[in-house]
């Protein structure tokens, strides 16, 4: 959850949808609708081209500004927050999915959002992370991203409010609030779920999806409003 500095769009379900061949009544000629696969982007009506523009200044700007505050921190906290865990696996190697749900609940005990702290064993290496404002593959760019969001936080607090589990995914909804550390001490409040797809051949999550309850333009207008105390 990163929240501005680690957001991603919003994504479809896997589940491809098949759209049956449909006769005009007023026109002989059949038409036939494109099937929408998995991993595509469904348009949305929640935000402008400006502001999706916007939205995508800040985020790259935000990981950049991540990436600078991370040079002035201790080579020992760089790599802090790794979980290293042996995950069991059957006989075709596909990893338990009981134990993987685990790993993903505990690394919600651990803020996983804002520490970069969690199970990596729990996830392929190449997993697509994506929430409203972007998305892009590679475990370690979405650790890097977590750390280095909570290195600008004063305070946060986040908490899985419930889990549900599908076929092919789990889905995590949590409440999450912060202030960070800028000059006006801006308040990020939210709350939103994650689904976490498996991988068929794996059993590992494969793709991880935020979705927020809020506008993609509330979240960016949080972070330039001082707190109250400050008004």
């Amino acid at each position: 959850m990163a929240a501005i500095f680690s957001f991603s769009s919003n994504i479809s379900h896997l589940n491809c949808q098949n759209y049956l061949l449909i006769q005009q009544p007023t026109n002989p000629r059949r038409s036939l609708l494109r099937t929408r696969c998995a991993g595509e982007n469904p348009p949305s009506n929640s935000a402008t081209e400006p502001e999706n523009a916007l939205l995508k200044v800040a985020w790259n700007a935000s990981e950049l500004l991540g990436i600078a505050t991370s040079f002035f921190r201790s080579p020992n906290n760089a790599e802090a927050g790794e979980v290293a865990l042996e995950l069991a696996r059957d006989a075709s190697g596909l990893v338990d999915r009981a134990a993987i749900v685990k790993t993903i609940k505990e690394d919600f005990e651990r803020s996983y959002f804002v520490t970069g702290n969690l199970t990596l064993d729990a996830y392929e290496d190449d997993c697509e992370f994506a929430d409203p404002a972007s998305s892009f593959k590679g475990l370690r760019r979405f650790k890097r991203n977590c750390t280095n969001f909570g290195s600008l936080l004063e305070r946060s607090n986040m908490k899985l409010m419930k889990w549900e589990d599908f076929e092919d995914k789990g889905i995590g909804h949590w409440r999450f609030s912060c202030v960070l550390s800028f000059p006006w001490k801006p308040i990020l409040s939210a709350s939103g779920y994650t689904e976490y797809f498996f991988d068929p051949q794996s059993g590992k999550v494969c793709r991880h999806v935020e979705h927020w309850n809020v506008p993609k333009m509330v979240l960016l207008k949080q972070i330039f409003r001082p707190s109250r105390r400050l008004r």
